[in-house]
């Protein structure tokens, strides 16, 4: 057995690069790869990028088209490195529009079948939202995989199992963020981070009630959170934590085993139920509306960035 923590990790949970870093990705051999529009802005700022960039803008018919060019093309450029899927985030603006979100995922789809890469290489990424959730179920439907992300909550998960989504990326750090804002001098390490325990109890429940819905645990603040998820389903992370497991020895303990389906699934949540029960959850609807903010914000900024290239 290798003695690194990174290669020790990928014997026992599916390991996603979280970033838009193509030599990242060549470096640490992922599986997966996933995308948002906080690491597409990242890669597009990268130099070597700038002439395409500004071939695509000025070719684009609008800024929508030009955002949706740039992310499959990189999205594209990644399929070429990882054997698995490629997540691709359709707009954060239309979180709490189902039909615009089905509309932008179909047109990602076909962008990145003229690339070459067909549909069951692709997820679509949907925050989830009530909307996005239904998004996602039509989706799931026609053929299309979906990742939901932006999950702080029990809630988001059992609606988007219910949904038949393909994958869900239940947040890790940010739950952390949040609980450490509100007390400071409690002890979060180890087992007692509440964004740890928040994924342990969705794939308990998952495994469970044997939803297929694959648990991705996502957004780490340290190597401690991923060690302690080890044997989830796949956990995507950033190159600087790849990098620190990568360099790190020791014997890595499997922390999460799948259990054979021990009871029916409860009943689906409707509406209301979803939109109660979220809203009771402070930190979930708190996290959720900020990283949809969050993204919007680095989406603007590729816009400008696009709006610039485009006047040349």
């Amino acid at each position: 057995m290798a003695d690194d923590l990174l290669s020790q990790l990928k014997e026992m949970t599916t390991v996603v690069a979280d970033t838009g870093d193509i030599e990242a990705i060549r470096r640490f051999q992922p599986s997966d790869a996933t995308t948002n529009p906080s690491l597409i802005l990242q890669a597009a700022q990268q130099d070597a990028r700038r002439q395409r960039l500004g071939e695509i803008a000025r070719s684009a018919i609008d800024l929508d088209d030009a955002l949706d060019a740039v992310a499959v093309e990189i999205g594209s450029e990644i399929s070429e490195l990882v054997p698995g899927y490629v997540s691709t985030e359709v707009s954060a603006r239309l979180s709490f529009d189902t039909d615009a979100t089905l509309a932008r995922a179909h047109s990602l789809i076909e962008r990145y079948a003229r690339h070459g890469v067909g549909p069951e290489r692709i997820l679509i990424k949907v925050a989830a939202t009530w909307e996005g959730i239904r998004a996602a179920r039509q989706l799931e439907r026609e053929g299309i995989h979906t990742n939901l992300t932006l999950l702080f909550s029990f809630t988001q998960a059992q609606a988007c199992a219910d949904a038949g989504v393909t994958l869900i990326s239940p947040f890790v750090g940010r739950i952390l963020d949040w609980h450490k804002a509100q007390q400071p001098e409690a002890d979060f390490s180890g087992d007692n981070d509440p964004g740890v325990r928040s994924v342990k109890r969705i794939y308990e429940h998952y495994k469970g009630h044997g939803y297929q819905t694959i648990v991705m645990g996502a957004s780490f603040r340290n190597s401690g959170e991923i060690l302690a998820l080890a044997g989830c389903d796949r956990l995507t992370i950033s190159p600087a934590l790849l990098a620190e497991l990568a360099e790190s020895q020791g014997h890595l303990e499997r922390r999460l085993t799948p259990q054979g389906a021990e009871t029916r699934p409860p009943e689906p949540l409707d509406e209301a139920e979803f939109r109660w029960a979220f809203n009771e959850d402070a930190m979930a609807t708190e996290k959720l509306a900020e990283g949809i903010r969050k993204f919007m914000e680095d989406q603007r900024k590729l816009e400008s960035l696009l709006s610039e290239l485009r006047r040349g």
